[in-house]
This record gives structure tokens, C-alpha cells and sequence, in this order.
């Protein structure tokens, strides 16, 4: 019997050795991305406080389009980006949470440069 690879799993590992390594500070809080087959989030975190100082997603009511797509995910990069600059928050650390740095994770990523977040 062929034994299938979890890759949910496998991408958590990751996460959690990629967050030994980085973590958000009041300066410059952690950019973290989830990614769902519908769905992508963000959050812009303070680790040295525990707490989520802002959030973007797909799956707010005022999100009209489907969600799994990458101009859905360039949208939610460029709403983080407006909610943190709103907030006086310019440079951050971006977290793609074990995920590969392609796709839906990229363009999210681009979307926030793009509307001003340096990382």
C-alpha cells in the first residue's frame, strides 16, 4: 500500500521553523498569511504584545468576488496594506506560514508592496 504525503502536514513543520526564526515586534509586526482552497487571510501581528492589530480577508461581507483566485488575493495584499498604514505601521515582517512563495501567496505579497508596506 502506497502511503500518501500530507502536505498540510508537512507545510506546518515548515511554519513552525520558520516562526523560531522571525517574530513581530512593536516596530515592525509579523505580516501572516492562511490560505484555504475558497478563501486567503492576512493578519498584521504584534507578537511581543499577542495581538492581531488589523485583518484582511476574502471572506468579509464586503468582498464581492470569489476568493480563490490571485486577484483576490493582490486585493486582500492592498487592504492589509491601507488598514496597517491607517494605523501608522510602514515596514513589516512578512510570514508566508510554510506556504511556497508562488501563486495566490506572491501576488498578496505584491498587493502590499504595491499599496506601500516595505518588507
Amino acid at each position: 500500500m502506497i502511503s500518501r504525503v500530507d502536505s498540510n502536514k508537512q507545510r506546518k513543520k515548515r511554519h513552525v521553523r520558520v516562526r523560531a526564526k522571525i517574530s513581530g515586534t512593536t516596530a515592525r509586526p509579523r505580516l501572516c498569511v492562511y490560505r484555504s482552497l475558497a478563501n486567503i487571510y492576512a493578519q498584521l501581528i504584534d507578537d511581543e504584545k499577542g495581538i492581531t492589530i488589523c485583518s484582511a480577508s476574502t471572506a468579509e461581507k464586503t468582498f464581492e468576488q470569489y476568493g480563490g483566485n490571485r486577484a483576490a488575493a493582490k486585493l486582500v495584499g492592498e487592504t492589509i496594506a491601507k488598514r496597517a498604514i491607517e494605523k501608522g505601521y510602514k515596514t513589516i515582517v512578512f510570514d508566508r506560514s510554510g506556504y511556497v512563495y508562488t501563486g495566490r501567496i506572491k501576488e498578496l505579497a505584491e498587493g502590499a508592496r504595491a499599496a506601500g508596506l516595505e518588507f
